[in-house]
């Protein structure tokens, strides 16, 4: 078990195959932490459900990143690419002993800056630290040159999900 240091870099590494069962596990507690605001119960085995998960190992143009904090995981971070183009953050996760700490910021900074262009970023406004978090990420990117647009969650997700908040920003060519 390793434990928190100001100085362990911090790293984003594709996930391989031979990192899947980390972000499998990781996975857990994002969808554990998202169940607060989502109202997702786990199944009988305790575990809960992300079907979509195995679509960022198998289909391409998704991605998972770990979140390397030294030698630790630390996190992780799906991508997706938009039907209108860009790059979609689907999922974003950081580990509640690093949370606070910078950690997700200097994650998300990264993947923003180290691969430019357009980019979409979805939350709910009920998750009040999402909101701030990807509000004050996207202000650091860009500066004021991004926006913010309401949606609906489409089907077959439940009509009683809380509505997404999209943030868009473009980190350049």
């Amino acid at each position: 078990m390793g434990s928190i240091t100001d100085s362990a870099p911090l790293t984003l590494r594709p996930a391989t195959a031979e990192l899947r069962p980390v972000i499998e596990q990781l996975a857990q507690l994002y969808r554990h932490d998202m169940s607060e605001f989502l109202g997702h119960l786990p199944a009988v085995d305790g575990t809960f459900g992300f079907t979509t998960l195995p679509l960022f190992f198998d289909e391409p143009g998704r991605e998972a990143l770990l979140i390397q904090y030294g030698a630790a995981p630390g996190g992780f971070i799906l991508t997706r690419p938009m039907s209108e183009g860009g790059t979609s953050i689907s999922a974003f996760f950081v580990v509640r002993a690093l949370r606070r700490r910078g950690v997700g910021r200097q994650a998300a900074l990264q993947l923003l800056r180290f691969r430019p262009g357009a980019w979409a970023i979805a939350f709910q406004e009920v998750n009040a630290g999402a909101a701030r978090f990807w509000r004050g990420v996207a202000t650091a990117a860009v500066g004021s040159a991004w926006h913010e647009e309401t949606r609906p969650v489409p089907p077959p997700a439940p009509a009683t999900l809380p509505e997404d908040n999209w943030i868009f920003l473009s980190t350049g060519a």
